[in-house]
């Protein structure tokens, strides 16, 4: 699979190149052609049914999170600096274990596991979950529900679209 390469230059004029955004100066250089979501979501089967096993967390959440999160691309990196197919950030990415954010099977396993810790908090719902995976568990618990916040309450329904969709057709 080939990445895309990013740069950025420093304070002295030189130019730094990478094929990992794991700085936020760098920017996209070089676009490279990206799997397709339904390829991608083949790679990681086995472990997203892995992970779903051992955290009590259903598979077709998991792949509604991570399309929601990074369209299936590991190597995603958002503008507050998540990172990877479940955009962790990394006090979370610690957290929960995770050394290489941008390894698929410590990603997914992570996220993972976070998701199936805010699922027992807020007793199994799962909109509840889905916004304190977005927003932090402190503020869905501070609201009682999901926040007013429209980037949260976007995700929330983004990631429902997901998961129903991915239940429909059993995917």
């Amino acid at each position: 699979m080939h990445r895309p390469i990013y740069r950025f230059r420093d304070e002295n004029g030189v130019w730094h190149f990478t094929n990992i955004r794991s700085d936020m100066r760098y920017r996209l250089y070089i676009k490279t052609d990206r799997v397709k979501g339904k390829q991608y979501i083949k790679n990681y089967d086995t472990i997203i049914h892995k992970a779903a096993k051992q955290f009590s967390v259903e598979t077709n959440l998991i792949k509604a999170v991570i399309m929601a999160e990074s369209s299936f691309d590991p190597n995603a990196v958002s503008e507050s600096g998540a990172q990877g197919l479940m955009q962790l950030m990394p006090t979370t990415a610690a957290d929960m274990s995770v050394d290489n954010p941008f390894n698929p099977e410590e990603n997914i396993f992570g996220g993972t596991r976070y998701l199936g810790l805010l699922l027992k908090k807020f007793k199994q719902d799962k909109r509840l979950a889905i916004a304190a995976y977005n927003v932090g568990p402190k503020v869905v618990a501070n609201h009682n529900s999901v926040p007013p916040i429209p980037k949260t309450r976007r995700f929330v329904e983004k990631v429902m679209k997901y998961y129903m969709e991915f239940r429909e057709k059993g995917n």
